[in-house]
């Protein structure tokens, strides 16, 4: 079996289902691997890869959100044939320093650039889409987010240039190797500022409250995540505070040749959808 196909880990997430009806698109030949498909994909679950392996070519990796399972990943992909990861990581990654946050993402740089493969990283700071798609949605609808985060702003990034930044590298083998590319939005904005777009663009009395990272740890849990995930999601808050990852990169407009999305383009289209709408 010649090895020429495209797997998508992560098919239904945000970046996953993008990335796949993209490639689609094209007439790459592509295999999405979840825990719904078939051959079925768990990262709990390593006698099952082979399958999923089988005749690929490439990988999209999105890490698992615990630290270790890529680096058997990487072991049987190599195994298998494969010839090229690209994984979805978080922006600035390496000036994370002694923060508990991201050790998953972390762990699965280090399999994956440590790997005999070739590799590229991308690094994307947070998805536009958290605020329509993700933990910000219900409270937006509900008419307040509060969130740990002050006055230092994020260069919020819309996941649709994510998802054209992964099939980029995942179509030009060899022009990637050995990249990081950090991706951001053109423009960093508190968030803040971010929910008075949303509020201004939908036409609803959407206010934005900043909370402590433990109160905002004890809502998610509140919410039905466990206590180490919202631990963990707290924390992320806790390291941006530090500023290390609130200014934009160039990263994106030169892998893409084109500026990046804008915030308000993002809340414009997704305020036409009628998200927001109490």
């Amino acid at each position: 079996m010649s090895n020429d196909t495209t797997l998508v880990l992560g098919a239904t997430g945000k970046t996953g289902r993008r990335i796949l009806a993209r490639l689609r698109l094209r007439g790459t030949p592509v295999r999405a691997a979840s825990r719904s498909t078939r051959p079925r994909f768990d990262w709990s679950d390593p006698g099952g890869w082979d399958a999923v392996l089988r005749g690929v070519d490439v990988v999209y990796v999105v890490a698992p959100t615990v630290p270790g399972p890529v680096h058997e990943f990487v072991t049987q992909a190599e195994a298998a044939g494969v010839r090229r990861l690209v994984l979805l990581s978080g922006r600035g990654a390496d000036t994370w320093g002694d923060s508990p946050f991201g050790l998953d993402m972390r762990s699965a740089e280090e399999a994956v650039r440590g790997s005999a493969l070739e590799w590229t990283v991308l690094r994307a700071t947070n998805f536009a889409q958290n605020f329509s798609e993700d933990l910000f949605h219900a409270p937006l609808v509900a008419g307040e987010l509060a969130l740990p985060a002050g006055e230092v702003p994020d260069p919020i990034i819309d996941v649709e240039d994510v998802a054209d930044a992964a099939v980029t590298v995942l179509t030009e083998p060899g022009r990637h190797a050995g990249r990081v590319y950090e991706l951001t939005g053109p423009r960093a904005l508190t968030y803040a500022e971010a929910v008075d777009l949303i509020a201004r663009a939908s036409g609803r009395p959407i206010t934005y409250r900043r909370i402590s990272p433990n109160e905002y740890a004890a809502t998610l849990v509140g919410q039905g995540l466990s206590e180490d995930d919202a631990d963990h999601v707290a924390e992320m808050f806790v390291m941006m505070e530090r500023g290390e990852t609130a200014s934009p990169t160039e990263d994106l407009a030169d892998l893409l040749s084109r500026t990046p999305r804008t915030f308000e383009d993002y809340v414009v289209r997704t305020a036409g959808t009628g998200a927001w709408r109490a």
